[in-house]
């Protein structure tokens, strides 16, 4: 992953770090639960910011199933395995989302998958 431009940024309610940068013309946010942080706390966090033409990267221990049905009507995701083991979730904006998402449900009923 090659991010250009990356420097710290402080993302509400975050229990890790988050870094901005871009990737290509993209500009890309990054934040890595894999070791430490509540993934779904860090998710919603992060996927606030995002707007359309932006993209949020998610390194974690694996797929975080019980996020991805509280997100799926406003946001696209994709994860691929890492070589390490790690799985990594990208996000983006739909076009023309409706902005519904509940950022406050960080709770977590699913867990891998």
């Amino acid at each position: 992953m090659n991010i250009e431009n990356a420097t710290p940024i402080k993302v509400d309610n975050a229990t890790v770090e988050f870094i901005k940068g871009t990737m290509g013309p993209i500009t890309t946010y990054v934040f890595d639960t894999s070791k430490e942080g509540h993934p779904m706390v860090n998710a919603m966090a992060g996927l606030a910011l995002l707007k359309e033409d932006e993209q949020l990267i998610m390194i974690n221990h694996c797929p975080p199933s019980g996020l991805f049905p509280k997100i799926q009507d406003e946001f696209d995701f994709a994860h691929i395995e890492l070589p390490n083991g790690l799985t990594q979730i990208v996000f983006t904006k739909k076009p023309n989302a409706q902005n519904t998402t509940d950022f406050s449900a960080t709770s977590c009923g699913g867990g891998c998958g």
